[in-house]
C-alpha cells in the first residue's frame, strides 16, 4: 500500500496501529536541547524599539498564585523544573483528602506531560487497603482507561496479587509520575522531581501497612535510593510519611516479568515475603 492509494480508512488504520504501538508523537530527526535554545533566545539582544512594542506581563501562571506568566520563549511558555516542582509541592500540601489531591492534580499546569497525556491516571482499588504498590508512570492502557495498571502489566499484577490472596479492590495501587511520557518514554528527572510532591502527599493521606515499589525508578524516587531494582528487592525498607514510618518492599515491575518470565521466581520469593509480613502483623486480616 503506497500513501496516494491509500483510503482514508486505511490511514486512520495505520495511525490507531501507531498509537498502539506507543508511538503518539512526531519529532524530528535530530535531537534539540530545548534547554540551550531557550538559553540563547533568552541572550539574545532585542531589536531597537522591540521593549516597547512588548505586550505587558499576563496573568499569575495556573497554580503559581503571585508570580506572574512566563515569557514566551519558542513559542512556549517555560516554566523552570524548580518553579514548578515548588508549586507542586505547595499544592500537594493544601490537599486534605485524595479526592482534593486529584482535583489539585487535575488543575496542576507546571507538568508538560499533562499537555500530551489523555487524561490523568491517579489511582485505583481502595486507599483503606493495608498495601499500597506505586509503580512509574502510565502506559497506553492505562492512558486510555484513567486507572493505573489497566493493561496487560495489571493484568499479571492481580494475578500476582491473588497468589497471596490479595484482590485488586483490596490494594491501593498509583505512580510515581500520573500522566503517560509520550510514546512510553521513561520520564526525566524533571518530570518526577515535579510528581514526587503529589505521590508522596498521596502516600500520606492513604497510610498504608505496607508500600510496595514496583521498579527500579519507583523505588530509587521514594526511597532515595541509588542501587538497581536487583539489588533493592527483596529487602524491607524503611518509607517516612511525614507523619509515620511505613515498611516498604522494593519489587520486580509486572512489565519487566513480561519481557523477562525467568525472573518471576524473584517476584514469587518476594510477594511470599509481603504475605509473611502482613500476617505477622495482622493474622486475622485479609
Amino acid at each position: 500500500m503506497t500513501l496516494d492509494a491509500a483510503t482514508r480508512d486505511e490511514l486512520e488504520a495505520l495511525l490507531r496501529w501507531y498509537v498502539d504501538m506507543g508511538v503518539d508523537i512526531a519529532v524530528d530527526a535530530e535531537p534539540h536541547d530545548r534547554f540551550a535554545e531557550a538559553a540563547a533566545a533568552a541572550a539574545r539582544p532585542e531589536p531597537p524599539g522591540e521593549a516597547s512594542r512588548r505586550a505587558p506581563p499576563g496573568p499569575a501562571a495556573p497554580g503559581l498564585p503571585g508570580l506572574a506568566a512566563p515569557p514566551l520563549v519558542g513559542g512556549a511558555a517555560a516554566l523552570s523544573a524548580e518553579l514548578a516542582a515548588r508549586s507542586a509541592r505547595e499544592a500537594a500540601a493544601e490537599a486534605r483528602t485524595l479526592d482534593e489531591l486529584k482535583a489539585v492534580l487535575e488543575a496542576f499546569e507546571g507538568c508538560s506531560l499533562k499537555g500530551t497525556a489523555t487524561r490523568l491516571a491517579f489511582s485505583d482499588g481502595d486507599p483503606a487497603g493495608r498495601v499500597m504498590a506505586v509503580g512509574e508512570a502510565p502506559g497506553a492502557e492505562e492512558d486510555r482507561q484513567g486507572r493505573p495498571f489497566s493493561g496487560r502489566s495489571g493484568q499479571l499484577l492481580d494475578r500476582m496479587l491473588a497468589a497471596i490472596g490479595l484482590d485488586r479492590s483490596a490494594v491501593y495501587v498509583a505512580n510515581v509520575v500520573p500522566w503517560r511520557p509520550p510514546g512510553n518514554r521513561t520520564p526525566t528527572p524533571q518530570e518526577v522531581a515535579i510528581c514526587r510532591p503529589f505521590i508522596a502527599r498521596q502516600i500520606e493521606l492513604a497510610d498504608p501497612e505496607v508500600l510496595v515499589c514496583l521498579g527500579g525508578p519507583a523505588a530509587q524516587s521514594l526511597l532515595g535510593a541509588k542501587e538497581g531494582i536487583m539489588r533493592l528487592r527483596g529487602r524491607w525498607h524503611d518509607y517516612d510519611t511525614g507523619t509515620r514510618t511505613v515498611r516498604a518492599l522494593p519489587m520486580l515491575h509486572p512489565a519487566y516479568l513480561l519481557r523477562t518470565p525467568a525472573h518471576k521466581k524473584l517476584a514469587w520469593a518476594d510477594l511470599r515475603a509481603l504475605r509473611k509480613a502482613l500476617d505477622a502483623s495482622a493474622p486475622n486480616r485479609p
